[in-house]
């Protein structure tokens, strides 16, 4: 992929900061594009080297913009779109936000790819398309079941980008990860705000331990993105991104109990659960699509993960509030 630019939404993200720096190591020239801000910032590409910085081009602008995107597209070899407001609790307070950036962001961004000619778009759906487990592993054939605006929202551009491929030709593929984790990831998700929680105290709130999802070291997630983006069979296609390993929530505290060298008390708060309707008990993929298409292998445990993550935080604390981020 070197010689040429690749552009990523979303790029100030947790998993598009990751991507990009990848991509800069592997000699690609990165258009970042990344969510106007007052503050001016870019998210954590911050944290980005200046040698990694020297082949990235930072654009900061709105999704919704479609001027913006169709400019910041324009000789794209590659364009990666991640950008999205991913906040499940979010969704259910401001919908229409959240549907105007997830759906008509994406169709911005397709239409822009199609018009400059762009050989590769990939489009980030998620694990929470399909809702809870009908069965299990999870193949890309499993039903399409929305428990949530923001899930509804990943469908809708999901099938947007598919559509652009079976109207218009547009070389899409869709990387459906399961439940991504790491350094760097807001304490918001369920794995920082267990770890932030424990290294504050000995006890933990939690709205359930017992949903259970296949969790995937950032690292891992990101390189399969590339595999996608490199693979000519890929296009056209769905890829679940998953280790093919069931976790649950309550294993997940003993996994940092036990990094961390101490007990944990798991306190139940009722007012954390998700509405009615809307949990998702079950998410366990089958990722044997992508291992096959596109050589993918996951390497990183997630204890290996945990472990990592643990470290993280500890080394930079100035980044969480574990009472704000108690999910």
């Amino acid at each position: 992929m070197s010689n040429e630019i690749a552009v990523v939404t979303g790029a100030g993200g947790f998993i598009g900061s990751r991507l990009v720096a990848r991509l800069l190591d592997d000699g690609v020239d990165v258009r970042a594009l990344v969510h106007y801000g007052v503050d001016g910032g870019n998210g954590l590409l911050g944290g980005l080297s200046a040698a990694r910085r020297r082949s990235l081009d930072v654009r900061a602008g709105d999704l919704r913009d479609a001027d913006w995107v169709r400019r910041s597209l324009v000789g794209a070899g590659r364009v990666f779109h991640l950008g999205a407001i991913v906040s499940i609790p979010y969704s259910y307070r401001s919908p229409r936000d959240v549907m105007e950036t997830n759906v008509v962001g994406t169709l911005n961004v397709l239409e822009a790819a199609r018009d400059a000619g762009v050989p590769r778009v990939i489009q980030t759906s998620t694990s929470e398309v399909y809702g809870s487990a009908q069965v299990t592993p999870m193949s890309e054939s499993h039903p399409l079941s929305a428990q949530s605006p923001y899930a509804a929202t990943k469908i809708a551009a999901d099938q947007l980008a598919l559509s652009w491929f079976r109207s218009f030709e547009l070389p899409v593929s869709i990387v459906r990860p399961f439940n991504t984790y790491g350094p760097g990831q807001s304490a918001r998700a369920i794995i920082p705000t267990i770890i932030t929680q424990a290294l504050a105290g000995s006890s933990v709130r939690l709205g359930s331990v017992t949903p259970t999802r296949d969790f995937n070291y950032v690292d891992d997630t990101v390189s399969a993105f590339v595999a996608v983006s490199e693979a000519a069979a890929a296009v056209g296609e769905v890829f679940n991104v998953g280790t093919g390993v069931e976790t649950s929530v309550g294993r997940i505290v003993e996994l940092v109990s036990a990094s961390l060298g101490k007990e944990l008390t798991v306190i139940t708060d009722e007012e954390r659960v998700r509405p009615a309707g809307s949990e998702v008990n079950r998410l366990h993929a089958d990722a044997t699509k992508l291992r096959h298409i596109c050589g993918w292998e996951p390497k990183v445990p997630v204890a290996e993960g945990i472990t990592r993550t643990v470290a993280w935080i500890r080394e930079n604390p100035q980044r969480f509030d574990p009472g704000r981020y108690a999910v």
